[in-house]
């Protein structure tokens, strides 16, 4: 990974409010993030705008299949369905996600959104395309 693909990937973490990566597990290929949603994310009432909420389960989706392929494949989504349970608020999020089914180029993926009580507010899955990192230099 180049110097300025870190920054990048540094900028877009703070982004989207990163506490940490909580696990990645290479041979299950999971992976567990915690966020903080803040009042800047939200729109009426304080609720996290959707798009946030996406972003959270897509990131933990990418590094679940990034751990999978020990890091030398980059994740391109094809596609990806969110079906929102509840209203993501400020404070502490956690996202998961786990390889439900890989192949040579593709990935079926799930992944959710929990808040700190533990309810869950989103899940989604996705299949995602892997592509050598050696493409991007």
């Amino acid at each position: 990974m180049s110097e300025t693909q870190a920054r990048d990937a540094g900028e877009l973490s703070r982004s989207l409010g990163q506490v940490r990566v909580v696990s990645l597990d290479e041979a299950a290929g999971r992976a567990v993030i915690e966020y903080r949603c803040g009042m800047h994310m939200c729109h009426s009432g304080g609720v996290a705008q959707g798009g946030f909420v996406t972003g959270w389960i897509d990131a933990a989706m990418a590094h679940a299949t990034m751990a999978a392929t020990g890091f030398d494949m980059i994740p391109m989504t094809l596609e990806i369905k969110v079906s929102f349970f509840q209203p993501a608020a400020p404070g502490l999020v956690t996202a998961e996600a786990w390889i439900e089914r890989r192949g040579r180029s593709t990935v079926f993926v799930e992944g959710l959104l929990r808040n700190a009580d533990g309810d869950v507010l989103a899940k989604a899955t996705s299949t995602i395309r892997l592509v050598p990192r050696a493409k991007f230099g």
